[in-house]
Protein backbone atom coordinates (compact mmCIF):
# COMPACT_ATOMS: atom_id res chain seq x y z
CA UNK A 1 0.00 0.00 0.00
CA UNK A 2 2.90 2.37 1.03
CA UNK A 3 4.63 1.93 -2.68
CA UNK A 4 0.80 2.26 -4.39
CA UNK A 5 0.73 5.28 -1.88
CA UNK A 6 3.85 7.22 -3.12
CA UNK A 7 3.12 6.47 -6.42
CA UNK A 8 -0.06 8.40 -6.43
CA UNK A 9 1.27 11.26 -4.29
CA UNK A 10 4.45 11.43 -6.88
CA UNK A 11 2.37 11.47 -10.01
CA UNK A 12 -0.65 13.98 -8.61
CA UNK A 13 1.70 16.29 -6.97
CA UNK A 14 4.34 16.50 -10.50
CA UNK A 15 1.08 17.32 -12.28
CA UNK A 16 -0.28 19.63 -9.51
CA UNK A 17 3.20 21.68 -10.33
CA UNK A 18 3.46 21.20 -14.10
CA UNK A 19 -0.30 23.06 -14.10
CA UNK A 20 -1.24 20.24 -16.09
CA UNK A 21 -3.91 19.99 -13.37
CA UNK A 22 -5.08 23.61 -13.22
CA UNK A 23 -5.45 25.65 -10.22
CA UNK A 24 -9.33 25.43 -8.77
CA UNK A 25 -9.44 22.18 -10.73
CA UNK A 26 -11.47 19.54 -9.06
CA UNK A 27 -9.85 16.57 -8.60
CA UNK A 28 -11.93 12.86 -9.21
CA UNK A 29 -10.42 9.94 -7.11
CA UNK A 30 -11.61 6.93 -9.84
CA UNK A 31 -10.18 9.29 -13.26
CA UNK A 32 -6.49 9.81 -10.30
CA UNK A 33 -6.60 6.13 -9.72
CA UNK A 34 -6.72 4.97 -13.64
CA UNK A 35 -4.05 7.65 -14.38
CA UNK A 36 -1.65 6.43 -11.48
CA UNK A 37 -2.22 2.90 -11.44
CA UNK A 38 -3.40 2.38 -8.36
CA UNK A 39 -7.19 1.26 -6.76
CA UNK A 40 -8.20 4.85 -4.73
CA UNK A 41 -7.49 4.63 -1.56
CA UNK A 42 -3.77 5.23 -2.53
CA UNK A 43 -4.84 7.96 -4.18
CA UNK A 44 -7.29 9.42 -0.89
CA UNK A 45 -3.83 9.12 0.59
CA UNK A 46 -1.74 11.32 -1.22
CA UNK A 47 -4.65 13.88 -1.41
CA UNK A 48 -4.87 13.77 2.36
CA UNK A 49 -0.66 14.66 2.11
CA UNK A 50 -1.16 16.65 -0.57
CA UNK A 51 -3.86 18.76 1.62
CA UNK A 52 -1.28 18.89 4.52
CA UNK A 53 1.16 20.74 2.24
CA UNK A 54 -1.57 23.12 0.58
CA UNK A 55 -1.48 21.93 -2.99
CA UNK A 56 -4.49 20.01 -2.48
CA UNK A 57 -8.07 21.96 -0.57
CA UNK A 58 -11.40 20.07 0.59
CA UNK A 59 -14.51 21.70 0.75
CA UNK A 60 -17.38 20.88 3.06
CA UNK A 61 -18.69 18.05 1.10
CA UNK A 62 -15.28 16.56 1.13
CA UNK A 63 -14.32 17.61 -2.49
CA UNK A 64 -11.18 17.29 -2.89
CA UNK A 65 -9.60 20.97 -5.60
CA UNK A 66 -6.44 21.84 -6.68
CA UNK A 67 -5.33 24.40 -4.29
CA UNK A 68 -5.83 27.96 -5.64
CA UNK A 69 -4.02 30.78 -4.40
CA UNK A 70 -4.99 34.33 -4.57
CA UNK A 71 -2.14 37.40 -4.96
CA UNK A 72 -2.26 37.67 -1.23
CA UNK A 73 -1.76 34.43 -0.14
CA UNK A 74 1.10 34.22 -3.19
CA UNK A 75 2.37 37.53 -1.19
CA UNK A 76 2.37 35.77 2.49
CA UNK A 77 4.48 33.18 1.23
CA UNK A 78 6.90 34.48 -0.69
CA UNK A 79 7.09 36.73 2.18
CA UNK A 80 7.74 33.67 4.54
CA UNK A 81 10.38 32.30 2.38
CA UNK A 82 12.05 35.77 2.11
CA UNK A 83 12.57 35.72 6.04
CA UNK A 84 13.28 31.50 6.27
CA UNK A 85 15.46 31.15 3.07
CA UNK A 86 17.11 34.65 4.31
CA UNK A 87 18.03 33.12 7.45
CA UNK A 88 19.09 29.54 6.21
CA UNK A 89 21.30 31.84 3.74
CA UNK A 90 22.68 33.18 6.69
CA UNK A 91 23.30 29.78 8.58
CA UNK A 92 24.62 28.17 5.47
CA UNK A 93 27.52 31.20 5.03
CA UNK A 94 28.98 30.52 9.17
CA UNK A 95 28.79 26.71 7.72
CA UNK A 96 29.80 26.83 4.21
CA UNK A 97 32.78 24.42 3.38
CA UNK A 98 34.85 24.79 -0.22
CA UNK A 99 33.02 20.99 -1.36
CA UNK A 100 29.63 22.72 -0.42
CA UNK A 101 31.21 26.02 -2.32
CA UNK A 102 32.03 23.75 -5.11
CA UNK A 103 28.94 22.28 -5.17
CA UNK A 104 26.81 25.58 -5.54
CA UNK A 105 29.01 26.66 -8.51
CA UNK A 106 28.78 23.63 -10.08
CA UNK A 107 25.27 24.39 -10.08
CA UNK A 108 25.13 27.91 -11.27
CA UNK A 109 26.77 26.90 -14.09
CA UNK A 110 24.15 24.86 -15.52
CA UNK A 111 22.06 27.08 -15.19
CA UNK A 112 23.82 29.66 -16.93
CA UNK A 113 24.17 27.06 -19.44
CA UNK A 114 20.58 26.50 -19.07
CA UNK A 115 19.26 29.64 -19.75
CA UNK A 116 22.28 31.24 -22.47
CA UNK A 117 20.88 29.85 -25.56
CA UNK A 118 18.31 31.39 -28.23
CA UNK A 119 15.46 29.91 -25.89
CA UNK A 120 16.26 29.36 -22.48
CA UNK A 121 15.35 25.78 -20.72
CA UNK A 122 12.98 26.54 -18.44
CA UNK A 123 12.87 22.79 -16.95
CA UNK A 124 16.51 22.65 -16.36
CA UNK A 125 16.57 26.10 -15.37
CA UNK A 126 13.79 24.96 -12.51
CA UNK A 127 16.06 21.68 -11.72
CA UNK A 128 19.41 23.55 -11.02
CA UNK A 129 17.51 26.06 -9.40
CA UNK A 130 15.76 23.79 -6.92
CA UNK A 131 19.14 22.11 -6.74
CA UNK A 132 21.23 25.37 -5.77
CA UNK A 133 18.42 26.16 -3.24
CA UNK A 134 18.20 22.94 -1.86
CA UNK A 135 22.03 22.91 -1.04
CA UNK A 136 21.85 25.81 0.93
CA UNK A 137 19.22 24.61 3.12
CA UNK A 138 21.50 21.14 3.20
CA UNK A 139 24.11 23.55 4.78
CA UNK A 140 22.12 25.43 6.95
CA UNK A 141 21.69 22.41 8.54
CA UNK A 142 18.59 23.02 10.41
CA UNK A 143 15.58 20.23 10.08
CA UNK A 144 12.97 22.66 11.50
CA UNK A 145 13.81 25.35 8.67
CA UNK A 146 13.78 22.57 6.04
CA UNK A 147 10.42 21.46 7.54
CA UNK A 148 8.96 24.26 7.28
CA UNK A 149 10.30 25.64 3.51
CA UNK A 150 9.37 22.36 2.29
CA UNK A 151 6.02 22.95 1.50
CA UNK A 152 6.87 27.10 0.65
CA UNK A 153 9.65 26.64 -2.25
CA UNK A 154 7.56 23.39 -3.80
CA UNK A 155 4.50 25.52 -4.02
CA UNK A 156 3.00 25.53 -7.94
CA UNK A 157 3.39 29.28 -8.02
CA UNK A 158 7.70 28.82 -8.18
CA UNK A 159 6.98 26.86 -11.23
CA UNK A 160 4.68 28.98 -12.69
CA UNK A 161 6.52 32.02 -11.87
CA UNK A 162 9.67 30.72 -14.09
CA UNK A 163 7.47 30.20 -17.25
CA UNK A 164 6.75 33.81 -17.34
CA UNK A 165 10.01 34.85 -17.16
CA UNK A 166 12.23 36.86 -20.12
CA UNK A 167 15.55 36.90 -20.98
CA UNK A 168 16.35 39.75 -18.22
CA UNK A 169 14.64 37.82 -15.00
CA UNK A 170 16.74 34.52 -15.92
CA UNK A 171 20.22 36.33 -16.18
CA UNK A 172 19.52 38.56 -12.82
CA UNK A 173 18.24 35.28 -11.28
CA UNK A 174 22.19 33.45 -12.04
CA UNK A 175 23.48 36.85 -11.13
CA UNK A 176 21.91 37.14 -7.89
CA UNK A 177 23.04 33.32 -7.39
CA UNK A 178 27.09 34.61 -7.76
CA UNK A 179 26.15 37.15 -5.28
CA UNK A 180 24.88 34.70 -3.16
CA UNK A 181 28.10 32.44 -4.23
CA UNK A 182 30.78 35.46 -3.12
CA UNK A 183 29.04 36.14 -0.15
CA UNK A 184 29.58 32.29 0.60
CA UNK A 185 32.99 32.47 0.03
CA UNK A 186 33.56 35.06 2.60
CA UNK A 187 31.55 32.82 5.35
CA UNK A 188 29.32 36.12 5.32
CA UNK A 189 26.28 35.50 6.93
CA UNK A 190 24.73 38.86 6.85
CA UNK A 191 25.14 39.45 3.41
CA UNK A 192 24.04 36.62 2.21
CA UNK A 193 20.79 36.66 4.04
CA UNK A 194 20.39 40.02 2.36
CA UNK A 195 20.85 38.79 -0.86
CA UNK A 196 18.81 35.39 -0.58
CA UNK A 197 15.74 38.00 0.77
CA UNK A 198 16.16 40.74 -2.11
CA UNK A 199 16.25 37.28 -4.34
CA UNK A 200 12.58 36.29 -3.29
CA UNK A 201 11.55 39.39 -3.01
CA UNK A 202 12.30 39.77 -6.82
CA UNK A 203 10.56 36.41 -7.84
CA UNK A 204 7.82 37.51 -5.97
CA UNK A 205 7.22 40.73 -8.02
CA UNK A 206 8.06 38.51 -11.17
CA UNK A 207 5.24 36.49 -10.22
CA UNK A 208 2.66 39.40 -9.92
CA UNK A 209 3.82 41.27 -12.63
CA UNK A 210 2.82 38.04 -14.53
CA UNK A 211 -0.24 37.33 -12.72
CA UNK A 212 -1.81 40.75 -12.88
CA UNK A 213 -0.84 40.69 -16.68
CA UNK A 214 -2.65 37.47 -17.18
CA UNK A 215 -5.87 39.03 -15.12
CA UNK A 216 -5.90 41.86 -17.42
CA UNK A 217 -5.56 39.62 -20.53
CA UNK A 218 -9.24 37.01 -19.32
CA UNK A 219 -10.72 40.13 -17.96
CA UNK A 220 -10.43 41.90 -21.63
CA UNK A 221 -12.14 38.19 -22.94
CA UNK A 222 -14.59 38.07 -21.26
Amino acid sequence: MAKASDRAYDTIRAMILSGELSSGEQLSEEALAERCGVSRTPVRDALRRLEAELLVRRNESQRSFVADWSLGDVADAFELRAMMEGYAARRAAERMDDRTLERLRACNSAIYAAIRGSKPDVATFLEHNKEFHAIILEAADSRRLSSLLGALIEQPVVWRTAQHYGREAFNRSHSEHEDLLAAFARRDGPWAEAVMAGHIRRAFHAYADAHRGLTAIDRGAA
